[in-house]
């Protein structure tokens, strides 16, 4: 069973995963120094459990043994509650996404699904998808959740596409099991997972039978390219050094994973064909999951930190000006992590046992995470000020001509060395504008849905009518006025 960090990062190597970055093959990712960075982060939540295990661990009813809490399913609201205080620890301890909270929510909401399309179709699902989890929580696994397809043609559904292959299907079956085409983007973490599960992305119809799969998959598998995304300054993980990086341990990771006609065995498939229930999984996926959001008021938290050291070091944290900005970038954090834990907090017990949280305050809370942040980190620039785009590199600071007045005119405060300034102001070049924004800002905005998907969810449960006779009633208002 894997436990530690180390364990967990030992378990990437040798697998021969079909990489493609900058065009080229990757021999070993695991020695990447692009790809390193976002597997540290991963494997920051194995120590976690190991530190602080009633926080980022628990005991598992199915196993019976305390398991990675990205493992467990929720049977309580209190679990709920306590995901969310440990991704809020994450995003404090690396800065960054930490790659593990889709595959999480997409395993508490396939718990109910699977359930349901049992009752209502007298499947086998469940049993298969319970024994599935018993398997990642026994070994360890990482889990990556894999649901957004490339969409093609927006205005048209799956089955009207020109090329089918633009949503993930089913191409052929057989005796002992499906194979799938297709592609899914924007995959967080992909490559730094055991297993992927393979999930519809939207409501679908009749016609489009052929795309309700959903099946867990090893990462391994016959038939998988990955294509790594590029990130803002990632090359600057490719120099020597470690000041211009602005975090240079941790990062996180998106890739395009394209499938060829991958197979996956009957037990490993808990959707087929069962179109009718593709909806009510991504909803309560993207319940799960824009509550997960709360990871970005840990990132807050490092970012708040790193703007008043900034001001510490330009010698200015006594202005009134300056304790107000900070006063509101943690106002405006504590927002986002208040609405992502009422919700929490607010879950109701489903079918199958597991605890689903309010989908009313999930929408709130990521609809605050695509705002906010971008206002946090506009007033972290403004606290920084613009030597943090403008400082030399790392190679100028130690160039023997050159560095010695970096070091000399690049001074703020006299007991502050140039090194730790130009170090801290790196950090916020990092998490708001270099590789760590991805996670903090436009995944922020698009991640579980972009914000007109929220206003969607928001507006389905106004309750506008109830609200109304609220008011009516108040104004004495009769109903036979109405």
């Amino acid at each position: 069973m894997i436990k530690t960090g180390k364990e967990y990062i030992d378990s990437l190597r040798g697998r021969a995963l079909k990489i493609y970055l900058f065009g080229e093959l990757v021999d070993e990712p695991v020695d990447h120094p692009i790809i390193r960075p976002s597997i540290n982060a991963v494997a920051r939540s194995y120590d976690l459990a190991i530190e602080h295990p009633d926080l980022a661990s628990a005991i598992s009813p199915m196993t019976n043994e305390r398991v990675n809490r990205f493992a467990h399913i929720a049977t309580s609201a209190a679990d709920l509650v306590q995901q969310n205080e440990m991704q809020r620890r994450l995003g404090q301890l690396t800065g960054t996404c930490f790659q593990r909270c889709v595959g999480m929510d997409a395993m508490n909401a396939l718990h109910s699904v699977t359930y349901e399309i049992d009752e209502a179709h007298d499947t086998s699902y469940h049993k298969r998808f319970c024994n599935f989890v018993e398997l990642v929580q026994s070994s360890g696994f990482v889990v990556g959740g894999a649901m957004t397809d490339v969409k093609g043609d927006r205005s048209k559904a799956p089955h009207e596409q020109s090329d089918p292959d633009l949503y993930v299907h089913v191409s052929r079956k057989t005796d002992e099991g499906v194979y799938i085409r297709g592609a899914k983007a924007h995959q967080t973490g992909c490559i730094n997972s055991h297993w992927l599960l393979v999930m519809p992305t939207i409501r679908l119809g009749e016609r489009d039978r052929d795309f309700a799969i959903v099946g867990a998959i090893p990462t391994d598998s016959k038939g998988i390219t990955y294509i790594y995304g590029r990130q803002s300054c990632d090359t600057r993980a490719m120099e020597d050094g470690d000041i211009d990086a602005g975090n240079a341990e941790f990062g996180g990771q998106e890739a395009m994973i394209i499938f060829d006609d991958v197979f996956i065995p009957w037990d490993k498939v808990f959707m087929h064909g069962e179109y009718n229930f593709a909806a009510m999984l991504v909803e309560r996926f993207t319940c799960y999951h824009r509550r997960s959001y709360v990871c970005k008021s840990g990132v807050g938290d490092v970012l708040i930190g790193a703007a008043a050291a900034a001001a510490d070091y330009n010698g200015v944290e006594r202005a009134s000006h300056v304790k107000d900005k900070l006063v509101e970038m943690t106002h405006l954090n504590e927002t986002i992590y208040s609405t992502g834990i009422a919700s929490s907090h607010l879950a109701k017990k489903m079918k199958s046992g597991v605890y689903l949280n309010d989908d009313m305050i999930a929408n709130v809370c990521k609809h605050h995470v695509t705002r906010l942040p971008y206002e946090i980190s506009r007033l972290a620039q403004d606290l920084a000020g613009g030597l943090m785009v403008t400082a030399p590199s790392q190679k100028d600071f130690e160039n023997p001509d050159v560095g010695p007045l970096v070091d000399k005119y690049l001074k703020g405060r006299a007991e502050v060395t140039t090194e730790d300034r130009l170090r801290i102001l790196r950090l916020i070049e990092n998490m708001t504008m270099g590789r760590n924004a991805v996670g903090y800002l436009t995944e922020s905005m698009h991640g579980a849905g972009s914000p007109q998907a929220q206003r969607i969810q928001i507006g389905r449960q106004a309750q506008l009518e109830y609200k109304k006779s609220l008011a009516r009633t108040l104004a004495g208002i009769s109903s036979d006025e109405e």
